[in-house]
């Protein structure tokens, strides 16, 4: 998956609070997850997957690293695939 051409394309949303509503309407379809996600916020993701049944998919880059792979002046930590 090259979540570069996602973002270009579109198909994302970025940020805890956006991709946990999103699970939540169940408009996401896979989730992103950088290797150094906060606890408490990896929690709710996989509760959240475990309810609607969504993918996740833990990633080896850290949320620097996701962010400057988004081209984005700032960390990501969570990216949702729509």
């Amino acid at each position: 998956m090259d979540i570069r051409k996602l973002v270009e394309a579109d198909k994302t949303v970025i940020g805890s609070d956006r991709v946990l509503k999103g699970m939540a309407k169940e408009t996401i379809k896979e989730v992103l997850l950088s290797k150094n996600l906060a606890l408490h916020t990896r929690q709710k993701v996989e509760h959240y997957a475990k309810l609607h049944d969504i993918k996740i998919t833990e990633l080896e880059q850290n949320s620097e690293e996701l962010g400057v792979l988004c081209k984005k002046p700032f960390n990501i930590s969570i990216i949702g695939v729509i």
